[in-house]
C-alpha cells in the first residue's frame, strides 16, 4: 500500500511498525505544515492518523477503506516537533473494524485522539502504479501489508465494487 502513497512520501510519514491489525507511523512538523497561527494544521494531524489506520486495517488482499472517523485534539505542536500515530484494532466483525489512533509528540504527550471505523472491500488492489515521486528524489515510505485506501484506481469495475459493497 504504501509504495502507492504519494501523498504519505510528500509529508515525509515513516512506517515503524507495521502488523494485521496496529501500526505506527512518525513524521517530522515542517515549517509548510503550520497553519496561520503557526501551529501544525489539524488536517495534517488527521492524516498522520489516518495513514495510520490504513496501515493497521489492511492486512490482506483486500482493500479496506475509512467509513467514518473522529477525531479530538488535544495538545498543539509546531514545526521541528515529531509526531507519532499508534493505531491498535479494538474489534473486527465481518467487513467492518474499530480501530483506536493516538497521535503523540516527541515527549510522549497525546496531540490526538482517533475513532476510526473501517469497510472491507471485494476491491483488489490495484497495480503498481508508476511513482514519479521517486523520479523526482521525493522519499517513499517503507512500505506496510496491504493496499492503499487512498490510491485512486482508473478501473470502474473497482470503483463500483466499492459503493455497491454490503457491509455485514
Amino acid at each position: 500500500m504504501m509504495r502507492n502513497d504519494r501523498a504519505s512520501a510528500m509529508l515525509g510519514m515513516v512506517v515503524e511498525h507495521d502488523a494485521p491489525g496496529e501500526s505506527r507511523v512518525s513524521m517530522t512538523v515542517r515549517d509548510d505544515m503550520l497553519n496561520g497561527f503557526a501551529i501544525t494544521h489539524g488536517g495534517l494531524v488527521f492524516t498522520l492518523a489516518d495513514t495510520a489506520f490504513a496501515i493497521a486495517c489492511n492486512e490482506d488482499e483486500r482493500v479496506t477503506v475509512a467509513g467514518g472517523a473522529d477525531i479530538t485534539f488535544l495538545k498543539s505542536t509546531t514545526a521541528g516537533q515529531t509526531l507519532t500515530a499508534t493505531a491498535q484494532r479494538r474489534a473486527r466483525s465481518g467487513r467492518t473494524g474499530l480501530y483506536d489512533i493516538r497521535v503523540t509528540d516527541e515527549t510522549g504527550d497525546l496531540v490526538a485522539e482517533v475513532r476510526g471505523r473501517s469497510i472491507t472491500t471485494d476491491r483488489r488492489p490495484p497495480a503498481a502504479v508508476a511513482d514519479p515521486a521517486a523520479d523526482a528524489g521525493v522519499p517513499v515510505p517503507s512500505t506496510g501489508s496491504g493496499t492503499s485506501a487512498a490510491t485512486a484506481s482508473p478501473d470502474p469495475e473497482r470503483d463500483d465494487a466499492l459503493s455497491t459493497t454490503e457491509v455485514s
